[in-house]
């Protein structure tokens, strides 16, 4: 089961069916199964803390995913922050629900096994990531 919940913002503009029925796809593509994953939309303070408290990390970010797979079965937590990704949007001149979008698929690719620790990790996600945004485009 997919959720979507928020803390101390509003939920991003996005059609959450359709993005709940891209994800299960995207899970099924990489032969697993769907437990229960949680999608939390915070600010940037709320997930600095999860950071600190959690990771020992003093910095902000856009995603922290944590993972609690059993075997083939998908499960997670994934905290996005709404600021962050609202800058990056405008930074990378993309719209906000794209960049929402990217955001999401990346926490999941993280729970499928991705990761992003160094260049070519980065690339493979990056690679995912397009494939995967192409699936919820087409």
């Amino acid at each position: 089961m997919i959720n979507f919940y928020t803390e101390e913002v509003v939920f991003p503009a996005l059609n959450f069916k359709d993005v709940k029925q891209w994800i299960k796809k995207i899970i099924e593509n990489h032969k697993f199964k769907l437990g229960d994953v949680s999608i939390i939309f915070c600010n940037d303070e709320y997930l600095l803390s999860i950071n600190k408290t959690y990771l020992n990390h003093n910095y902000y970010t856009d995603i922290i995913t944590f993972n609690y797979n059993n075997k083939n079965v998908l499960s997670g937590d994934i905290f996005i922050s709404v600021d962050t990704v609202k800058l990056n949007a405008k930074e990378f001149a993309v719209t906000e629900s794209d960049e929402f979008l990217r955001v999401i698929i990346h926490g999941i690719l993280h729970l499928l096994g991705f990761n992003d620790s160094n260049d070519e990790e980065k690339l493979e996600m990056r690679r995912k990531e397009n494939e995967s945004l192409e699936l919820f485009f087409n």
